[in-house]
């Protein structure tokens, strides 16, 4: 869908990576520029995750691009860059505010060389104000932006989730936010700023439970630890004679009958808020009688919103997940056998797959410079002065 889109990625960590991958999943052809040591992914994974030591943080969010190594400070880069932005169509930056500015790369002078060209900027906090210095993070906005406070029992310290989340969805924010700037730029002929911050993303993940709070409704942390502020009973994770189970909205007069229990019925729907902490209790009470797969069947007759609370391992071997195709599966030169997630969209049904595998460091810098009619002399002097790397 994105074929004949030109990106210049300058990205690194998990926010630009990702939402540099997302527009080359579906065809457009992005350049990720790195310095001569490697973006920050290719030495650095959460858990010390590597394959035949290939980061797997880098495996995950790299597929579908290509690699330019370029010394940014160098003399002669800034022709070899000025040269790439004129062909681009989009350029995708998650360097600290200013940081582009720095190296002649920002916005306001790069749009005089390529009116046409759509800038997202992908930040902690915004390019300017009082954060616009602080290091961003996921859980760090997670904590910043209330979402970590709202999660957890009453008695429970915050408890931040258990993903980059705040990372993801900037990522998605990002991509999104391109896509629409190119299709203005198809009717108005400009290009234009777009940028995306950690921050609006960990608020806008928590539109409905600010948007109670903006409305004057305060809400608090139950007991039992409901995944938000706002929400009667039932809502949560219950512990069952064998492990737990998750149920959601479902009426009080169903869960009376599914329990055979008139008790439920002395709880008007009007205090199904303000007595959640009880209900929350006897639904406990009840649960911890059988044991999970009993219960599976139970709600599924009576159509109870339910759901298993299921481990990674359970996860990947979910009917639904595998016929949706989730994953994806590609032979790495380095690496080998790689399993990640795929492009989370169907379009006609089907998902996009993966043309090219995450590249080695600046494997492609001679085909791209090629692409600019640079003469193999040319490119031959840039590789001797440590301008650009090629490892190919």
């Amino acid at each position: 869908m994105l074929s004949g889109i030109r990106v210049l990625s300058f990205t690194h960590f998990l926010q630009g990576p990702s939402a540099s991958q997302m527009l080359g999943d579906l065809g457009a052809e992005v350049i990720k520029i790195e310095p001569p040591a490697g973006a920050f992914e290719r030495s650095w994974s959460g858990p010390d995750a590597y394959l035949d030591e290939t980061s797997v943080f880098f495996l995950l969010a790299n597929r579908n691009v290509s690699s330019l190594s370029i010394d940014l400070k160098a003399p002669e880069a800034r022709e070899v860059l000025d040269d790439l932005v004129v062909t681009a169509d989009v350029l995708i930056e998650s360097f600290r505010p200013g940081a582009m500015d720095r190296l002649g790369l920002g916005y306001e002078r790069l749009k005089e060389i390529n009116p046409r060209l759509i800038y997202c900027s992908l930040s902690g906090y915004g390019s300017d104000g009082p954060y616009r210095d602080r290091p961003g993070q996921d859980i760090l906005l997670q904590s910043l932006s209330g979402l970590a406070a709202a999660t957890g029992q009453a008695d429970a310290p915050p408890t931040p989730t258990g993903a980059s989340l705040v990372d993801q969805h900037g990522a998605v924010l990002g991509a999104f936010g391109i896509l629409a700037a190119l299709q203005g730029r198809e009717r108005t002929g400009t290009g234009c700023k777009v940028e995306s911050n950690l921050l609006n993303a960990a608020l806008d993940l928590q539109i409905e439970p600010l948007g109670y709070f903006l409305n004057g409704f305060k809400g608090n942390r139950s007991a039992a630890g409901v995944s938000s502020r706002y929400y009667k009973a039932p809502y949560g994770v219950f512990e069952t004679r064998s492990g737990h189970l998750c149920l959601s909205i479902n009426s009080l007069a169903t869960l009376g009958e599914v329990f055979n229990d008139p008790w439920f019925q002395t709880v008007s729907d009007d205090e199904a808020y303000t007595r959640r902490d009880e209900v929350n209790k006897r639904i406990t009470e009840h649960l911890r009688e059988r044991d999970n797969h009993s219960w599976e069947e139970v709600f599924a007759a009576h159509k109870v919103w339910f759901a298993p609370v299921n481990e990674y391992s359970d996860v990947v071997n979910d009917p639904q997940v595998e016929y949706n195709e989730t994953f994806l599966n590609f032979s790495h030169p380095q690496a080998g056998n790689v399993k990640v997630l795929g492009h989370p969209i169907t379009y006609d049904g089907k998902r996009p797959g993966v043309r090219t595998v995450p590249p080695g460091l600046g494997a492609d810098t001679r085909t791209i410079l090629q692409t600019l009619q640079y003469e193999d002399a040319k490119i031959d002097e840039l590789l001797a002065s440590g301008a650009v790397r090629n490892d190919h």
